[in-house]
């Protein structure tokens, strides 16, 4: 953007990002002021089943982004949920917590209710609790239950560290065991609880920031304005949907 001259401190258009900005120093992109950094903030998501996790499907199919509220700011999905998965799913306004939750070296544990299709022992479910290895790829132990048996079908508690694509299906497929429900109800310390599906709930700030181990995000804008230039406040998940079936840009 400074390249390209769109950046202006003070009514001066810069060429070059070495320049010390203040609190007191007005910036501005294309001419119109930016404006306070937007807090980052994190939201717990029951996603039903029969949505997909993307912005944008290929194959028409509803996304959970065209679900949620109306008055949400745009925002990313922290991992994703399989059309046939349901449960939490994370929603944040900041692509670094999205990042550092992603992470696997974040060692967050994700657990699942899992049903499956028959009476599985310990024997059969031994080689999850192991770590298994399925067309080449290697799934790390998994913590595994067996909660109980209800007719045809059998309850697991499953938790796994890393989340790799449908690591829990793929895990129990390769052990003989078709999973017929998925329900992911914890990441890390973020609990499902009693929320409905499409339901959405907020973090507060200040759990936010406990559990993260960050500072908060707006005070360090604040600090220094020149962090925020990539975060004003954008437009909302669904005007982005919008936008893009019309061919419109967003609202700035």
């Amino acid at each position: 953007m400074i390249e390209a001259g769109r950046v202006s401190v003070n009514g001066v258009v810069i060429d070059s990002p070495a320049l010390n900005v203040t609190g007191r120093d007005k910036l501005s992109v294309d001419d119109k002021p930016v404006e306070a950094a937007e807090p980052a903030r994190l939201w717990l998501y029951h996603k039903p089943l029969g949505l997909v996790t993307t912005e944008r499907d290929e194959q028409g199919r509803k996304t959970v982004f065209e679900t949620l509220p109306d008055e949400l700011p745009r925002v990313v999905s922290v991992g994703r949920l399989d059309i046939n998965s349901e449960g939490l799913l994370l929603l944040t306004n900041d692509g670094g917590i999205k990042r550092k939750l992603e992470l696997p070296s974040t060692g967050w544990l994700r657990k699942y209710r899992v049903r499956v299709k028959g009476a599985p022992d310990d024997d059969q479910i031994a080689p999850l609790r192991k770590g298994i290895e399925v067309e080449g790829v290697r799934f790390q132990p998994m913590t595994v239950s067996i909660d109980r048996i209800q007719g045809a079908n059998a309850w697991l508690t499953v938790s796994i560290r890393e989340g790799k694509n449908r690591e829990v299906r793929r895990a129990a497929q390769a052990v003989g065991l078709t999973v017929n429900r998925l329900i992911r109800v914890s990441y890390g310390p973020f609990q499902l609880g009693q929320l409905k599906p499409g339901e959405v709930s907020e973090i507060k700030g200040r759990v936010l920031r406990d559990q993260l181990g960050m500072a908060s995000p707006a005070a360090a804008d604040a600090a220094d304005p020149s962090k925020s230039l990539g975060k004003r406040r954008g437009p909302t998940s669904k005007e982005v949907l919008r936008s893009r079936k019309v061919g419109r840009r967003p609202p700035r």
